[in-house]
């Protein structure tokens, strides 16, 4: 099967991104970015983005994921330990994540050393969630072969039976990962595919350099 989509085309010119103009911290671009977004596009699932780590057979992988906390520290997101990408995090620490924010034209790739949050960070973000979520998250055996999609439905119907007028704790193999960055880079869609690329990079001191990439 072919299907060439060479003639699809499209011109970015909704802003632009000038040095001089960035923040000397990367996360003050990032928090007025992410508001502007999560403002004027409210269609836009701003806090998506995706995660790509080093997987055990040597592959890269990317899936999307759901951001819940951002600060200096880091960025926040929640997964099983077990899974494919936890797993893969506790061999190489190093990931990538990228958010794509299409209809503001614009784009963030964050390099960073992954590590887990604290149990008690982990337990309030589990106990936030919405019953259903929880339980889901005891039901599913991610990233593993199931036979069928009735294996975890069925799971899913013992647990609503079993916790019936109960608390749910967090499973001990759910919890959080904060990605500390390390290098984070804004790109503005431009005319002409002459794209606006702003780079900060972590000092030994702390303080982040910036630099302009051609695009």
């Amino acid at each position: 099967m072919e299907k060439d989509i060479s003639h699809y085309r499209k011109s970015y010119e909704k802003n632009e991104l000038l040095l001089n103009e960035c923040p000397d911290n990367p996360l003050e671009l990032f928090k007025t970015w992410f508001h502007q977004v999560d403002e004027h596009f409210k269609d836009q699932e701003t806090n998506a983005m995706t995660i790509s780590t080093i997987g055990l057979d040597g592959f890269p992988k990317n899936r999307v994921v759901l951001l819940k906390k951002y600060s200096d520290e880091g960025f926040v997101f929640y997964t099983n330990y077990e899974s494919e990408k936890g797993k893969s995090i506790a061999v190489n620490p190093s990931v990538c994540l990228s958010f794509f924010w299409e209809f503001a034209e614009r784009q963030v790739i964050i390099k960073g050393k992954a590590s887990k949050v604290s149990d008690l960070q982990s337990d309030a973000y589990f106990k936030s969630r919405p019953r259903g979520s929880r339980l889901g998250a005891i039901a599913s055996n991610q990233s593993q072969v199931i036979r069928d999609r009735s294996v975890i439905e069925d799971r899913l119907l013992e647990l609503e039976s079993q916790y019936k007028d109960k608390e749910i704790s967090r499973p001990k193999h759910w919890g959080g990962y904060i990605i500390q960055p390390l290098e984070i880079e804004f790109w503005q869609g431009r005319p002409n595919r002459l794209h606006d690329r702003i780079r900060y990079t972590k000092a030994q001191n702390s303080d982040w350099d910036r630099e302009r990439l051609s695009p």
